[in-house]
Parts: C-alpha cells; structure tokens; sequence
C-alpha cells in the first residue's frame, strides 16, 4: 500500500510530465531578481514614508512556495527566500490562458519568480500584486 508521500511523489512527477508535454521547462537557466524579500519589504515600508502607498514600478523576486491560500477569484501565496518572506497575490483576471494552466499545477515546495508592484493588504501583510511568473524548479 502506498504511502501518503508516495502519493504526494507521484502527483508531483505527474504535474512535471504535464508541464514538460505543454513545452514548459521546469528548471530554467536565469531569473532576473532585483529584490530579495527583506528589501522589497523595506522598499514598500519606506513607499509608504513618503505617503506613496503601492508602488508603481515593477519588482522581481523569486522564493520557495511556503503556503497556498487560494479563494476564488484571488490567491495568496507565501514564498520565502534567504532574507524572509512575503506574500504574492494572484489574480485570476490578470493571468491568460497559459498562466493559468500553470498557476494550477503550482504546489508548496515549488521556487517561483514573480514580477509585480507592492502593496500592503487591509490585514497589513507586505505583498507583491503577481503581474507575471515564471515557474523556477518544480
């Protein structure tokens, strides 16, 4: 009988068989990171000094997947990096076709790149508004 990893294993080489045949590479070479998390959370909380709120300009970080919240039409996910963690937020209405196939199959543990502006939730939490990802390891 397998076990409950076996079953996690197996789900997962699935989704890795699934991205590859849709001509997805799970392992890219480069991801253009500007900011690590603790800076983006700095820049933000610096943004919000100058009465600025959301910052217009676009930042890239890039993290391990820590947790997934979806609920409905928006998604939180935690990702973390050598310097700490922030919250991504994803949209349904702002991902197309082919962003959305791979948004599904994204599970904890996997490394994401995310480009987006900062904003802070109405529960204070620091977050990045997912403008565009890219799937980093599976």
């Amino acid at each position: 009988m397998p076990s409950r990893l076996d079953n996690i294993n197996e789900q997962r080489r699935l989704k890795l068989e699934k991205l590859r045949a849709r001509g997805i590479d799970p392992y890219p070479h480069r991801f253009e990171q500007s900011h690590t998390t603790k800076e983006a959370v700095k820049l933000l909380e610096a943004r919000e000094k100058e009465s600025k709120g959301f910052a217009q300009e676009p930042i890239s970080i890039a993290g391990r997947v820590t947790a997934i919240r979806r609920m409905g039409k928006a998604s939180f996910f935690d990702i973390r990096d050598g310097s700490g963690k922030i919250q991504l937020l994803f949209q349904s209405a702002g991902l197309n076709e082919a962003q959305q196939e791979l948004f599904n199959d994204l599970d904890i543990g996997d490394i994401i790149g995310v480009k987006g502006g900062l904003l802070r939730t109405r529960t204070g939490e620091p977050t990045v508004a997912v403008a565009d990802f890219t799937l980093l390891a599976k």
